[in-house]
């Protein structure tokens, strides 16, 4: 609601009181008397201006009690001593809640006749009720719009966020590194130890990776690593390592890697697959959370020979 709404509605409380029995109500000067609530309603035009214009809506998070996490539209209201949202019931009988306007909305019924100064010289749209109740004090502030206020719709569903989020992570396969490499007229041998490890090792490729995003009031947080790769050795075996392995280096020949390596045992032309296995634990602002598994696939060639023994 504009600062102009926000003041006639707060004059509006201060004047207005609700007679301790129902009927019959006195009402006092520019109050109408609602059958409905039975209580004394003030009436004003909304002297904002253009009323189609909408306030943009809060960004601080919302005090809700699970709605979000039920994929329910979530409804706040202002609390005017703390400027702390809170939550509050999405429709009674006055209407359906505006997060934008702050109040509930109804159609004027019956609608104004057309000469009426609530129209403010439109033929379309219609006059709307915002309302709003303190204690036993009924506002009624009536205005015209071209089209219906929105009303609050579901927030997005934090677990199809969690999945943007993985999107913006950009995760993927590793490149392998191999002992012995994969460069012409390299190849393995029958016996002798290969080493395996991650040759761009960062967080795209083994983590930890952590991502926020925000779509719609719902708030996501998520954290990506590697908990294993899997070598399939191409010859039926596969080697489980927990580590990125260490690269080989000079003067390692002959030594079994310390922590992720191999041993063929007899000659060929291996495919190597190394697949990373990621696990994503994410949280969100709706109290909902839960773990997204992910893998991804690198694949080499490797030819092992035997060395022959030629004896004269």
């Amino acid at each position: 609601m504009g600062v102009g709404l926000v003041a006639t509605l707060c004059a509006a409380i201060a004047l207005t009181t609700t007679p301790a029995h129902a009927d019959p109500v006195t009402c006092g000067a520019g109050e109408i008397y609602d059958p409905g609530t039975g209580t004394c309603v003030v009436v004003a035009t909304d002297p904002g201006g253009d009323s189609e214009k909408q306030n943009p809506p809060p960004t601080e998070p919302v005090a809700d009690h699970g709605g979000a996490a039920q994929g329910q539209p979530v409804c706040h209201d202002r609390n005017v001593s703390t400027q702390k949202l809170e939550s509050v019931p999405c429709r009674t009988s006055h209407g359906y809640w505006s997060n934008d306007r702050q109040c509930y909305i109804r159609p004027m019924k019956p609608p104004p006749a057309k000469s009426s100064p609530l129209w403010e010289g439109h033929t379309d749209g219609a006059v709307y009720e915002c309302v709003r109740v303190a204690g036993q004090v009924t506002v009624s502030v009536r205005f015209w719009s071209k089209t219906a206020p929105t009303a609050p719709a579901a927030p997005p569903d934090p677990a199809v966020v969690a999945r943007t989020v993985v999107r913006l992570m950009q995760l993927r396969a590793i490149r392998i590194g191999m002992a012995p490499e994969d460069a012409d007229g390299r190849v393995g041998i029958v016996g002798l130890p290969a080493w395996m490890w991650v040759a761009d090792r960062d967080a795209h490729t083994f983590g930890p990776m952590v991502r926020s995003a925000s779509v719609g009031g719902t708030s996501v947080t998520a954290t990506a690593k590697v908990d294993r790769i899997v070598w399939s050795m191409g010859d039926g075996e596969a080697v489980t390592c927990r580590s990125a392995g260490v690269p080989f280096a000079g003067g390692d020949g002959g030594r079994e890697s310390p922590d992720c390596g191999y041993t063929y045992g007899r000659q060929g032309r291996y495919a190597v697959r190394a697949t990373s296995h990621w696990t994503v634990t994410w949280t969100s602002n709706s109290g909902a959370g839960g773990t997204i598994p992910l893998a991804f696939t690198a694949t080499r060639i490797l030819d092992v020979g035997e060395i022959q023994v030629v004896r004269n």
